[in-house]
């Protein structure tokens, strides 16, 4: 109480008007629209939400903490009931995986300008770091070919500013800044940071990348030399047709390998179609492929070159020496002078690590029937870029191909991802004298490979097309940058292309005016009724009885409904505006200088003789010529407006000042009337608040000061505990019931009475039941709970004190109609009309 005195005096002093939104100078709930709730409901008054509301809402309390905390480990929901049934399928996927990311870790290796044992190192520490993090049971994190290339580039542009550096320590540096980024990220709840990158954007972004990547491989695959496949696409396409002829043996081997990667692939589809009982064992020949392919080429390899060891003997290109185990494990140098040197490529860093991972396990989630968190899925791609290049990990992301592969194999929980980093562990203890004799030109068909899938298929662009021509443009103008470009500026052109085309579609968003059209509910040949019933009838809109309601439509059909039906203007002078993409600052003004415009030229002036003199006209509305008098228009003068909220979610300073802006206009524009501004369906409570602190939601003064006399409030009330109620059910089971308890002790013990009944006028021989039976169904009849009438309690919808806020814009209407007619009344009776 003192602390609201304080307030009130020191808004005296500081000359703020607390109490200026009541123009009536009433209290809220006596302001002529109370009298219908005393009477016949509920009280209803809306209370508005309050500053400290707000601030309870968004600041998190010591539960939310505990939870936080609790989330940050999601392996404890569920390894508490881990089973051996889960374990059966987690182990089958994890060895699946595993044999498949040993090849490709050390393939993608090639492409971060690293060697192969690199790959191997962010393989297995992807995979064992995931799954304490992990809300996805699919993912498989590990290196990846579109972040190897673009490390690959980072480590490139480095070297030529610092030649002496070591890649690997630029390529640690750079996982463990883009991870601590995005680990913040996470840890802040900021995941749905990804969301305004849009799926054009991204297939763009990964169309782009796999042909760019594929291409860059053709060199290695060939065995063509001499120039460099990191420059722009074109001119790598370019240089292989000018190097053509200095193709190499590798060719035959990576040729033949590459095709027959994909004669299994296609005979694995094949054979899976027309053999549907063998599908699981087609699927997992189909999975090892690449294994299989690697093992075959260097069986064959060293076969070949067993004897010819060393660099200039070899008869094609081969991986060479990797070493045994963790040869590289150090804590990772992070220096100012090495972010400084590849600072602007970091955000194309980032941005790839996050949109493909997300997209790639919400796509998943949808798939297998469960949701991501995409802030925890960023703590793991964080914390697993943190502390992988410890043991010597580049950056590393999911991977499209391993986490598809996963989740065919029958993957039940993220532990699986421990069982790949067992796979993963043995290789590299075990395999490096094997790796040796890998051809190179079998791991660039490999890449070629993997990355084919990433490319959009044909049919999917059609699919864009139909839905949003306009982002299919995004789509391929992504392409062509990335093509004749860079990946990274592949990557900025298609998202802020994207945010370009969201921007202008909230700037240039346009509002509908709505007509009323009366509509039928039909099934078939069928006409529904008010109490759902079907009738064979032939449809007479002229019937009463039929179900009949009112819609409303765009009048000039943008929504595309029948041309055909014309919506009829709701009442004379009467408008109803809808807004179609939000309401704020940037599209204020478009929004209502369009209804404006639209008013004025489909309504006159109330008065037309407001202008004294000739001077007093504004310049835009001269009037007519000199000598001439001004035509009066048969068409309606402006009465109310009804805006329709449902697409809007908040409102802001510059949004309810264009709107009041507008109101004052129209006022003077129908002086010496005054408009109605009529609310309907709006969604928040703090724009509720927003607009009645500007005055909307009250009945707007007039002159003569009779506002509150000529004003008849309408509003929208439900039953509390009517027809519809469970109550109300439950209350007439029971009661039916006792009823017939009551009718099987009469028949039993008044045998006499019924003979007695008998010998009347016919009264009571149809049920034979007694007088209390009679007075005990009477009763029923004329219980409350499921008896419409005055015995049920109704209450209003919406608060009271904001009569001109309405539910939907039927309820609208009606309260539009009802009060101008009213006025129109009321000023034909001489009331409130005298000039002053």
């Amino acid at each position: 109480m003192a602390a609201t005195k304080i307030g009130h005096t020191a808004a005296k002093v500081l000359g703020i008007k607390i109490d200026y939104r009541n123009p009536q100078g009433v209290d809220d709930v006596s302001r002529g629209e109370s009298v219908y709730s005393i009477s016949s409901a509920d009280s209803f008054v809306e209370k508005e939400p309050t500053s400290w509301e707000w601030i309870q809402g968004v600041t998190p309390n010591g539960g939310d903490f505990l939870r936080w905390a609790y989330n940050l480990f999601p392996f404890t929901h569920w390894i508490g009931r881990y089973n051996l049934q889960w374990f059966y399928g987690d182990l089958v996927a994890g060895i699946t995986v595993g044999c498949v990311v040993v090849p490709q870790g050390m393939a993608y290796a090639r492409l971060a300008e690293l060697a192969p044992e690199f790959g191997l190192y962010s393989s297995f520490m992807g995979v064992l770091i995931y799954w304490f993090f992990a809300t996805s049971k699919d993912i498989t994190i590990g290196p990846v070919a579109v972040m190897s290339t673009i490390t690959g580039n980072v480590v490139n542009k480095v070297l030529e500013q610092d030649p002496e550096m070591d890649p690997h320590v630029v390529a640690s540096a750079l996982a463990v800044v883009a991870g601590a980024i995005i680990c913040f990220i996470g840890l802040v709840r900021g995941g749905r940071i990804v969301d305004f990158i849009p799926l054009a954007a991204i297939s763009a972004f990964m169309t782009g990348s796999a042909i760019n990547i594929a291409v860059g491989q053709v060199p290695a695959l060939m065995g063509i030399t001499g120039f460099s496949n990191r420059e722009a696409t074109y001119k790598v396409v370019i240089n292989i047709l000018r190097h053509l002829g200095g193709t190499k043996r590798d060719a035959a081997i990576g040729l033949t390998a590459l095709l027959f990667l994909y004669l299994v692939r296609y005979g694995c589809n094949f054979f899976a179609r027309k053999l549907p009982h063998r599908s699981k064992m087609i699927f997992f020949i189909s999975t090892l492929r690449t294994v299989f392919v690697i093992l075959l080429y260097t069986m064959i390899s060293w076969l070949v070159n067993r004897n010819h060891r060393s660099q200039e003997e070899r008869l094609f290109a081969m991986l060479g020496t990797v070493p045994r185990g963790f040869q590289h494990a150090a804590a990772p140098t992070v220096t100012k002078p090495i972010i400084k040197l590849f600072a602007g490529e970091l955000p194309a860093s980032v941005i790839v690590l996050l949109i493909e991972h997300i997209a790639i396990a919400k796509s998943f989630g949808r798939i297998n029937n469960y949701t991501i968190d995409p802030s925890q899925e960023m703590i793991a791609i964080g914390v697993t870029n943190l502390l992988g290049p410890f043991l010597g990990a580049y950056p590393a992301t999911g991977s499209f191909s391993r986490t598809a592969i996963k989740s065919k194999a029958g993957v039940r929980t993220p532990f699986a991802g421990v069982i790949t980093a067992v796979v993963v562990l043995l290789a590299i203890y075990a395999l490096p004298a094997v790796f040796f004799y890998i051809p190179n030109s079998v791991l660039s068909a490999v890449i070629i490979h993997a990355v084919g899938d990433l490319i959009t298929p044909p049919n999917t662009v059609y699919q864009f097309w139909r839905i949003s021509p306009l982002e299919v443009l995004i789509f391929f103008a992504g392409i062509f940058v990335t093509i004749f470009s860079s990946i990274e500026n592949g990557i900025y052109t298609t998202i802020c292309v994207s945010v370009v085309v969201l921007l202008f579609r909230v700037l240039y968003a346009r509002g509908r005016f709505m007509g009323k059209v009366k509509v039928h509910s039909v099934v078939g040949d069928h006409v529904i009724n008010d109490e759902r019933k079907y009738h064979d009838q032939p449809l007479d809109l002229n019937d009463p009885d039929r179900a009949a309601r009112n819609i409303f439509l765009p009048i000039e059909h943008g929504d595309g409904s029948n041309p055909l039906i014309e919506p009829q203007s709701p009442y004379p002078g009467i408008f109803i505006y809808r807004f179609s993409e939000g309401y704020n600052y940037p599209n204020a003004n478009h929004y209502l200088d369009y209804m404006v415009a639209t008013i004025f030229k489909q309504t006159r002036r109330t008065n037309p003789n407001s202008y004294g003199r000739l001077g007093d006209r504004p310049w835009n509305d001269p009037g007519p010529r000199r000598g001439r008098v001004e035509e009066q228009s048969d068409k309606p003068t402006l009465k109310a407006i009804i805006l329709d909220f449902s697409s809007v979610n908040n409102v802001d300073i510059t949004s309810v000042q264009h709107l009041l802006d507008v109101r004052n206009q129209l006022d003077r524009y129908a002086a010496p009337d005054k408009v109605d501004w009529h609310l309907a369906c709006i969604n928040n409570r703090w724009t509720k608040r927003a607009l009645a602190s500007a005055g909307f939601g009250y009945p707007t003064p007039a002159g003569d000061g009779n506002v509150l006399q000529r004003w008849k409030p309408i509003f929208s009330v439900a039953e509390l505990g009517g027809h519809d109620s469970a109550a109300a059910a439950a209350e007439y089971q029971e009661n039916e019931r006792e009823l017939r308890r009551k009718r099987i002790h009469d028949v039993e013990e008044g045998s006499a009475n019924q003979k007695s009944t008998k010998g009347t006028d016919g009264i009571g021989k149809e049920d034979g039941s007694s007088p209390e039976s009679n007075d005990f169904a009477q009763n029923i009849a004329q219980s409350k709970a499921y008896l419409g009438g005055p015995s049920t309690r109704v209450a209003a919808v919406h608060g009271l004190n904001r009569p001109l806020f309405h539910i939907d814009i039927t309820s609208a209407l009606q309260s539009a109609i009802t009060n101008v007619e009213s006025r129109a009344e009321y000023e034909a009776k001489g009331v409130g009309t005298k000039e002053r």
